[in-house]
């Protein structure tokens, strides 16, 4: 597809390529798992640097993301307005921004933590990138549970940057992100699924319908919450974060239910239906991040 570059791109553009709002909750599980790992606050200057590293990483696989999907995101509204399929900033241009993002990333993670940790990120933004955007989204409903564990390695990039390898506490706080994925986008795929429907792209909702969508997203909260609580068995948390996983988990599984409850009476679900889960579940996994910090401080 051929855009015309519009106006000169300016820095809010490219930091636009980078999905600031997507890496917020990324970047907030990679801090709070170095809280985790450190048992209480990591080295500032680690801290810094590794966000730091975080974020560029992160924001790389959005620009890579953006330059291959400006096709079907030039055709939806939801993402009609982006610099690469607005035609502010060209694919050269993207390109070049996203690599030199990709190579400073890593060379940061590698100096100031440690070679496992700049090797985590590259893999979550090879996941990102050549697993779900260029292999999965296009082809088959499954693409956002097997790319969504892209979404999986920051806390590992946290983790590993403090402690220096990944315990089974750092691989449980990726499965617990890798069963949350589902129940948090299919709500978002539930809301704009006449959108994915027009460019092509066979998410779940679009391929099978409502119904399985709903169903699905219940059984993935479901698996979500009991793996959430898990860690307790082996002694790597404690009250504090047990009871706030029930309790924010137990929202989790009511707005699941009251999705469906709504599929039952009406027979789909509207964008409305929808919102509310899908703005709760980012709330679910800061707060489930959250107390995993404050337990490990306060009771290690």
């Amino acid at each position: 597809m051929t855009v015309l570059v519009a106006d000169q791109a300016t820095w809010r553009d490219y930091l636009a390529l980078t999905k600031p709002k997507v890496i917020s909750l990324l970047l907030f599980t990679t801090i709070t798992a170095m809280f985790m790992a450190a048992h209480g606050t990591p080295d500032v200057l680690l801290l810094l640097a590794v966000s730091l590293g975080g974020y560029a990483s992160a924001g790389a696989a959005g620009v890579f993301n953006m330059i291959i999907d400006r096709d079907i995101d030039h055709r939806m509204a939801r993402t009609r307005a982006r610099p690469t399929s607005s035609g502010k900033i060209s694919t050269r241009d993207a390109f070049v921004f996203g690599a030199v993002l990709a190579v400073g990333s890593f060379l940061l993670l590698w100096i100031a933590a440690n070679f496992l940790t700049a090797v985590l990120s590259l893999a979550g933004l090879l996941t990102y990138v050549v697993v779900y955007t260029m292999v999965l989204k296009r082809t088959t409903w499954h693409n956002i549970v097997i790319g969504g564990a892209a979404g999986c390695f920051p806390p590992l990039v946290g983790y590993a940057a403090v402690a220096g390898h990944l315990d089974l506490f750092a691989w449980y706080l990726f499965a617990i992100i890798f069963f949350w994925t589902p129940v948090h986008f299919w709500a978002l795929a539930l809301m704009i699924k006449e959108e994915y429907r027009e460019v092509g792209v066979p998410m779940l909702p679009v391929v099978h319908g409502d119904k399985l969508t709903v169903v699905q997203i219940g059984l993935y909260a479901i698996l979500t919450v009991v793996l959430s609580v898990q860690p307790l068995l082996f002694g790597a948390v404690s009250w504090i974060y047990v009871l706030t996983a029930l309790a924010s988990g137990f929202l989790l599984l009511q707005g699941s239910w009251r999705l469906w409850v709504y599929y039952r009476e009406h027979g789909s679900v509207t964008r409305a239906a929808c919102v509310g889960l899908y703005k709760y579940s980012m709330l679910y996994l800061a707060i489930l991040f959250l107390a995993g910090a404050i337990d490990r401080a306060l009771l290690s």
